[in-house]
């Protein structure tokens, strides 16, 4: 599987893994809350800014980006057709501003870091025999380790059929990149159950 994170040693990189997501929760929470497209602006500017800092090479940080740019260009463009542009123009920067500093956080937190903080979070919940604090964590880690490897599928996909002078339509690749995503699914919790890790708390994983 491919990795999200990058290595480094910037201040994102520095600051431990629970204040980087709380920060991220309550930057997300005053995104929704904030109209003004000025403050969005701002928003989205901080949001790029964290990711500059990331050292990522000009061409890798701009390849992350672009299925956020097609993200945030459908939610505008279906935004225009129901909403007066200002709300759509909302919608925009409001999405661009979230998964920028989403992609500067998960790039800069290792994923067994992401697991341990949202696994200790859960833990209140259970106690109250709501959840499972070590599923919920390992959820979240299968998430984070899933979203490069579907990329690199599509990516295989559009480079097949170009080679077989076929012409690419992004339509076309959604029946097998679910089948090829559901498949390696299957493999992972064979794999997960086979240790039994799921329900066990990692503290007493060897």
């Amino acid at each position: 599987m491919q990795a999200l994170y990058v290595e480094g040693n910037g201040l994102l990189h520095r600051l431990p893994p629970g204040p980087k997501l709380a920060g991220l929760v309550a930057f997300s929470l005053a995104a929704f809350l904030v109209k003004d497209l000025l403050l969005l602006s701002g928003f989205m500017l901080l949001a790029a800014l964290a990711y500059a800092s990331l050292p990522l090479g000009l061409r890798a940080a701009f390849s992350r980006l672009v299925p956020l740019a097609l993200a945030a260009l459908f939610v505008g463009g279906v935004g225009l057709i129901f909403n007066p542009w200002q709300q759509a123009a909302q919608s925009v920067l409001r999405l661009s501003a979230l998964m920028l500093a989403a992609a500067a956080v998960t790039a800069a937190t290792p994923v067994p870091a992401f697991i341990d903080t949202i696994t200790r979070w859960a833990r209140p919940l259970e106690r109250l025999g709501l959840v499972k604090a070590a599923d919920i964590g390992l959820a979240v880690g299968l998430v984070i380790r899933f979203v490069p490897d579907i990329l690199s599928r599509y990516g295989a996909i559009r480079d097949a059929h170009r080679a077989r002078g076929i012409r690419f339509r992004p339509s076309g690749a959604i029946v097998p990149l679910i089948i090829l995503t559901l498949r390696d699914a299957d493999s992972i919790a064979d794999a997960i159950d086979a240790r039994g890790i799921r329900g066990a708390d990692r503290r007493n994983l060897k």
